[in-house]
């Protein structure tokens, strides 16, 4: 059979994430990369990102963004951050927190304080510290799920028998909505799956 020799002449070149020209940021992401090496943390690529460990644990990601590029310390909410300078990434994540930078320059002028986070984050992987992180019912569960559950024995008996994982994903969902009509529609939308005993994404 003859060679498709169009097809192959047209076919898209596969980058690496580490080289992907798409990517935002290259001086930012290589100068991060260096320091991040220099700590003494290994690099490996996680979900397409640069990724650095220590002994196979993650300590921290380079993430690009549209607006910033960012290094994310995966517990980072334990670094004492004396400059209050990590961004917490969205309402209720509980580990990671984010250094954001806007250009090289941004980047060169906190490498101390970068890599000063950075051994501390290192610190706290050999110590074994970890996140206490907060059950389903700690965030509070919405207005609206609790009427529900009050005056439906069934929708309630089958929340109760979802895991700690898959209520928190329940509540999440649920009091991300900011008016009280919204929140009491996914409600609606939510009971049917959480009657099968099946998590919002399953």
């Amino acid at each position: 059979m003859p060679r498709n020799t169009a097809t192959e002449g047209t076919r898209k070149v596969r980058h690496s994430p580490m080289d992907h020209p798409r990517h935002q940021y290259p001086q930012e992401t290589a100068l991060l990369q260096s320091i991040a090496k220099n700590c003494g943390l290994a690099e490996t690529i996680k979900w397409g990102k640069p990724c650095y460990t220590l002994d196979g644990r993650k300590v921290v990601l380079i993430q690009r963004f549209n607006d910033y590029i960012a290094l994310m310390f995966f517990k980072g909410a334990l670094l004492k951050d004396p400059k209050k300078l990590l961004f917490r990434i969205g309402e209720h994540t509980q580990g990671p927190r984010q250094l954001r930078f806007n250009s090289v320059a941004d980047v060169a002028r906190l490498e101390p304080t970068i890599k000063a986070y950075i051994a501390e984050a290192i610190k706290l992987e050999e110590t074994g510290a970890n996140i206490q992180k907060k059950g389903a019912t700690e965030y509070g569960v919405p207005d609206e799920l609790q009427t529900r559950l009050k005056t439906d024995s069934a929708l309630r008996a089958a929340f109760s028998a979802l895991t700690p994982g898959r209520q928190k994903g329940y509540i999440l969902q649920i009091a991300a909505a900011r008016k009280s009509a919204t929140r009491a529609s996914r409600v609606e939308q939510c009971a049917p799956r959480i009657l099968a005993g099946k998590g919002l994404n399953d």
